[in-house]
Parts: structure tokens; C-alpha cells; sequence
């Protein structure tokens, strides 16, 4: 019994990283239908982020390293945000409603920042060290322990997309988010500045990436290339439970994580991994658009 209760949370850690990783795919590739190739390398960016600030930390605030934590998780939510910002602003305003030139300038601009990357870290893989409180174990039963780290990722996950949906059906903002991806000239026409709305949202999406690259350096080493070893996943994940909606982001990313777990814990991890996307294929013959459907103007066109 214990065995198959770590298991289950081995699948729902890996699911609070899909998640994570695919809520600002939700908001730049659902809500606004930008195929954004590049958000792999936004990941990065978190990731690389967090890496610079426990350096300043390890050599001017040494006394202070513990906390370094807190301040990476919103420096890479910052610095992500700002430089999508500055990308929608140069580049992504003159892409929408053209979904191929969007992929293949996402992707081009991906390969630019993988290389920049590694022109300023270097290829080798780099780690970050984390605090005492975020390593151990929390130890449930006798037989039963939760890794720390994969315990606080997973509050990070469902604080995440519960602030976002706040945001989307709370908030003016929100409503004017979905407002502009519904009717773009109707919401002009009300005052609603879709300009400005569109770059603030594609942020949001980006700064969400770098959130996630954040909590990644906590369980593995980090790289130029790190990015591309969640793109594909995080856009399965919001492919399958619905683009646009974070119900189906949250569907999604449990498929995924516990589904691609538990299949590799019962056969191996390459036959694992064939059948979770032969799940994938036939979850997509009955529901093309996703379990949970999104109505946003952006999808239905």
C-alpha cells in the first residue's frame, strides 16, 4: 500500500511541474493562439534566473543564503514577464492570426536564446543548491515520505493557477483579457486598449514559464537546453485537457503526471511512455479540441 501511495505522488509531483509549465501555455497558446515555440526557453530563463540570484546570495548575503529561495521565485516571474513583454512588443504583435509564421519565428527566436544561454553559462550542465527546509523528506506513516521540495512545488502549482483564475473571472483585468480574445473590435470599440491587454497577457504566460523554471533547479541540474525537455509535455497537456481553460490545464497535467508514472512503474519507462501517448492519440479521436473545450474567439476562428 505504501509503495503504490508513492507512486501516486510521484505522479502528482511530476503533474505540479507539468502544470506549472503549462498554465502560461494555456494563457499564449489558448487564450491568444500564439504558438509560442520559444516558451520552453522562457522556462530556461526562470531556471537560469534563480541560478544568478543564489550566486549574489552565496557571495554578498551568505548569512541570508536560506532566503535566497524567495527571492528567485520572483525574480524569474519578473524577468520572464519583462522580456515577453519586450518580445510581444517587437515581435508577436505582427504574428497574430498567422499561426504558421508564428511557430516557425517562436522557433528561431528559441534557438537565439538557447545559444545565448549558452554563450553566458556555458553548455555544461549547472545546480543550484537548495536551502535545508527545501531538502528530507516529510514523513507521513512508517512506510509513507513525501519529498520536501516536491510537496512545496506542488503548493506553488495550485497557489499558481488558482491566482490566475482569480485573475481571469475576478478582475477587471481578467475581463478584459477575455473580453479581447473574444471580440477583439467589440472590446476596442468599449475603450478596452487590446494592445496593451495583449502584451500584459503574453507577460503573464511568460512570467509563468519562468515560475516553473524557478521551482525545476530545486529537483534536477540545469542547462541550455532545459527548456525543451517540458515543451513538448506542457503543450500535450493543454492539447488534451482543453487550450484556453485551466480546468483542462489541471486535467491535463494529472493525465500526464500520474498517467505517465503509473504506466512506467507497471512496464517499464519507454513502453511507459509510448502508451501515455497512444492514451493521448485516442483521448484526441473522441475529444479533438480537449476534455474541456475553450470558447475563446481565438480557438473557434
Amino acid at each position: 500500500m505504501g509503495t503504490i501511495i508513492m507512486q501516486l505522488f510521484n505522479g502528482v509531483s511530476v503533474a505540479s511541474i507539468l502544470m506549472l509549465a503549462a498554465i502560461g501555455l494555456t494563457i499564449t497558446f489558448g487564450l491568444m493562439g500564439i504558438i509560442n515555440m520559444a516558451h520552453g526557453e522562457f522556462i530556461m530563463i526562470g531556471a537560469y534566473t534563480t541560478y544568478v540570484i543564489q550566486n549574489l546570495f552565496q557571495t554578498y548575503l551568505p548569512h541570508f543564503f536560506s532566503s535566497y529561495v524567495f527571492v528567485a521565485l520572483i525574480a524569474s516571474f519578473v524577468v520572464a514577464a519583462l522580456l515577453g513583454y519586450l518580445m510581444e512588443r517587437t515581435i508577436i504583435r505582427f504574428l497574430y492570426d498567422r499561426p504558421e509564421d508564428s511557430l516557425l519565428v517562436t522557433w528561431g527566436i528559441s534557438l537565439v536564446l538557447q545559444q545565448l544561454a549558452q554563450n553566458i553559462f556555458g553548455a555544461p550542465d549547472v545546480s543550484v543548491t537548495t536551502p535545508k527546509y527545501l531538502q528530507g523528506s516529510i514523513q507521513v506513516t512508517k512506510t509513507v515520505s513525501f519529498a520536501t521540495d516536491r510537496v512545496v512545488i506542488l503548493i506553488i502549482a495550485l497557489a499558481a493557477i488558482s491566482a490566475v483564475a482569480y485573475m481571469l473571472f475576478k478582475t477587471r483585468f481578467g475581463r478584459n483579457i477575455t473580453a479581447t480574445m473574444q471580440n477583439r473590435k467589440m472590446a476596442a470599440s468599449m475603450g478596452i486598449n487590446t494592445k496593451r491587454i495583449d502584451s500584459m497577457t503574453f507577460a503573464l504566460g511568460t512570467g509563468l514559464a519562468g515560475l516553473a523554471g524557478c521551482t525545476i533547479t530545486w529537483i534536477g541540474s540545469i542547462d541550455p537546453s532545459i527548456g525543451q525537455d517540458y515543451i513538448v509535455n506542457a503543450f500535450i497537456t493543454v492539447v488534451v485537457g482543453g487550450a484556453g481553460t485551466l480546468l483542462g490545464t489541471l486535467f491535463g497535467s494529472a493525465f500526464m503526471g500520474v498517467g505517465d508514472t503509473s504506466l512506467e512503474f507497471l512496464t517499464n519507462p519507454t513502453i511507459g511512455q509510448a502508451l501515455i501517448l497512444i492514451l493521448v492519440i485516442v483521448v484526441l479521436q473522441f475529444k479533438p479540441k480537449g476534455m474541456f473545450s475553450s470558447k475563446s474567439r481565438k480557438l473557434n476562428d
